[in-house]
């Protein structure tokens, strides 16, 4: 039976806020799905990044040395934010991980495999339903799957992330980041610092 909804949709009338981040393994087929409360921030998006490997990546990879990122050009993980390179250098250090990040250019985000084999099959799933608690959110990313074998997992990140921090010069200095010749704004390696300088 269909649920009555308002015919507009405004964010004061909402009753909470959820904020999905997901992670897309493409040799596992499997996506990680973070659903945030509060604003999606470079440092939210690094603590998914951070959740994934601790509960995913480490035991499914045991002797990885170093992983790729591919993410969009803009928004919280853009080539432009120092909190995401930043946060990226604290992960780095803390895991003994080189990671190596390579943006999509502007207008090619579609082709990111996370949005086009995963979103999209998320909001297919969830489509014409309200979704007016966050274990509904939950429950429709977690039943997201397709016929060539893809699965999602979901948890919520209570924590509030902080909008407008500002990394200095300074800071920016201390990161251990080589760029690519190959469009070295988008593609870049950040390598765990010595402890001494961490």
């Amino acid at each position: 039976m269909p649920e009555e909804v308002n015919m507009y949709d405004f964010p004061r009338d909402a009753t909470g806020k959820a904020t999905p981040y997901g992670l897309y393994d493409q040799v596992a087929n499997h996506a990680y799905v973070v659903v945030g409360r509060s604003a999606v921030t470079a440092a939210f998006a690094v603590a998914c990044i951070r959740r994934w490997w601790a509960t995913y990546g480490r035991e499914r990879y045991p002797d990885a040395h170093h992983i790729m990122i591919e993410c969009d050009g803009g928004g919280c993980n853009g080539h432009r934010p120092r909190l995401w390179k930043h946060e990226l250098q604290q992960l780095a250090d803390d895991t003994g991980l080189s990671i190596t990040v390579c943006h999509y250019p502007r207008g090619a985000s579609k082709w990111n495999p996370i949005e086009h084999r995963v979103f999209s099959q998320i909001s297919s799933n969830w489509a014409g339903y309200p979704l007016r608690s966050m274990q509904r959110i939950l429950g429709f990313i977690r039943g997201t799957s397709t016929e060539t074998g893809l699965t999602v997992d979901a948890d919520v990140d209570p924590r509030t992330y902080e909008k407008g921090i500002k990394i200095s010069d300074q800071e920016m200095r201390t990161l251990n980041l080589t760029r690519r010749r190959l469009c070295p704004n988008l593609n870049y390696t950040i390598r765990p610092r010595q402890s001494g300088n961490s």
